[in-house]
């Protein structure tokens, strides 16, 4: 614990190198592969992942979390939570075999059937993995975890081009699918070195199988909504347009989930160590969310400003459809960027009740504003998208803090600088690109747009709102803390 703050921000640091790192890995095997393949490919695979990604919610159980969450687990636990987790992982494999005669009759595209069957061994695959995985973050092994995900994604990234080149089509994207939680699990067994135990039964695992339950139930239910959209289009409007829809929704989500992944992962390991301890836990969930908010706003004002030139340089010319949508999608980035970190605080806290309740009111209200959107194609959609989540985000944020450490009040003044900073670097850069866009092409013009953007939002953030003090602060943690030079780990949470 006297380390944590320590572990807290080199960990934060490892992940969000490693998002950096994950990011240009995408974003480039994005651009490649769009020249590679069209719409149809993407769309196939599309239309299978949003049945089957409810099922991804499911390969741990929640268990992870539970195993994270708790303050102290032991031995017997973790192996008997290991088979508990490949057992999971084995039915949900069958039970996307048994998925595929279906999913090929909804769509009327009989080629999905043997996409599903393939992509259902993912599951096997990651729930070896999910304990040692946990147990890496239980230790706030985040160095470690960083370089397992970047080349995992780097070999499945690969395998997918090589795929697509050898004219392999669709089936390049299904390989990638499967590849990279295989390679992670044998990164992830090979650096904690741990074999679990054979089950045992009376281990005290019972509270820890309901908190994984809610965990698990939460996130089925945020799926359903989030992914209700391309459902719609893939079922109402077909692959084309799923294949449109479904790349600038990838660009909007590309950075949301990278954050998410990169902050969320320490944070949660970080503030469930200090539930007991409401100033610093306060304190911590600040800091961290200002970073997240200015991380964030940047890149949604350049998605919203630069729509055009981004969806060129990355996807080509021949996805400038997606320009509209891509727009109209690009406010969910800061939306989600002010909610995801609260959903990280109730877990941390064990509200996992509450953050269900959140999730079974706002579901229905998202996805009756897609079905209002519908028979306005992509662009109705993608604008009730960004408008219901705007709608939503304030009393979101209210009913999550309330009775917690955290006040409505410390959420907004966070939010409140880094906002007016972004209006004005945003400002600024729209006047740069009116005045100099007619003489450059795409790449070196959004070069120029992005560097503008950055330049005069962090500098309006560091020297005119005081935070540079801060992030100087936050620099200085980033020293060796005594504990992290162990390459051991404990089930203990209190020997990170």
């Amino acid at each position: 614990m006297k380390d944590l703050k320590q572990l807290t921000i080199r960990g934060g640091l490892a992940r969000i190198a490693a998002q950096a790192a994950t990011f240009v890995i995408r974003g480039g095997s994005l651009m490649i592969l769009a020249r590679l393949l069209g719409p149809k490919d993407f769309g196939l695979v599309g239309m299978v992942t949003a049945f089957t990604g409810v099922l991804i919610l499911l390969r741990d159980f929640g268990l992870s979390s539970a195993a994270i969450q708790r303050a102290t687990v032991t031995e017997e636990q973790i192996s008997t939570l290991f088979w508990i987790n490949l057992l999971v992982g084995t039915l949900l494999g069958f039970l996307t075999v048994a998925m595929a005669p279906f999913i090929a009759a909804f769509y009327h595209e009989p080629r999905l059937f043997a996409v599903t069957a393939a992509l259902a061994a993912g599951f096997v695959f990651n729930a070896a993995g999910v304990q040692h995985s946990a147990l890496l973050q239980r230790q706030m092994r985040f160095t470690t975890m960083a370089a397992i995900g970047v080349f995992s994604l780097l070999v499945g990234n690969a395998i997918a081009i090589g795929g697509a080149k050898a004219g392999y089509g669709y089936w390049a994207l299904v390989a990638m699918t499967v590849s990279v939680p295989l390679i992670g699990t044998i990164g992830a067994w090979l650096t904690t070195r741990w074999v679990p135990g054979m089950p045992q039964r009376q281990t005290g695992i019972r509270s820890m199988m309901r908190f994984g339950g809610l965990v698990s139930l939460n996130s089925i239910v945020a799926y359903f909504a989030y992914n209700a959209d391309k459902i719609l289009i893939g079922r109402f409007w077909g692959t084309d347009v799923l294949g449109i829809y479904g790349r600038a929704y990838q660009l909007t989500n590309i950075p949301t989930e990278n954050l998410n992944s990169a902050v969320g992962e320490v944070a949660f390991s970080a503030l469930s160590r200090l539930q007991d301890d409401p100033s610093r836990l306060r304190s911590y969930f600040l800091k961290g969310y200002s970073l997240v908010l200015a991380m964030t706003l940047p890149l949604t004002i350049a998605c919203t400003v630069f729509a055009k030139d981004v969806v060129f340089v990355l996807l080509g010319p021949k996805w400038m459809d997606a320009v509209v949508i891509f727009r109209l999608l690009a406010p969910t980035i800061l939306i989600f960027a002010l909610i995801n970190p609260l959903g990280w605080l109730l877990v941390s806290l064990g509200l996992v009740r509450r953050s269900l309740h959140i999730a079974l009111a706002f579901a229905p209200t998202l996805i009756a504003g897609f079905l209002l959107g519908l028979p306005y194609g992509p662009k109705g959609v993608a604008f009730a998208y960004s408008a219901v989540m705007a709608l939503w985000v304030f009393p979101f944020i209210a009913w999550c803090v309330r009775g917690t450490a955290v006040s409505f009040g410390d959420v907004l003044h966070a939010l409140f600088r880094p906002l007016a900073y972004g209006i004005l670097a945003g400002a600024l850069t729209l006047a740069v690109q009116v005045a100099c866009g007619d003489f450059l092409s795409p790449f070196p013009r959004l070069v120029l747009e992005t560097s503008v953007l950055l330049i005069t939002f962090f500098g309006l953030l560091l020297f005119v709102g005081g935070q540079k003090a801060f992030y100087l602060d936050v620099i200085r943690g980033l020293k060796k803390p005594s504990l992290a030079k162990s390459t051991e780990f404990s089930l203990d949470s209190s020997q990170p």
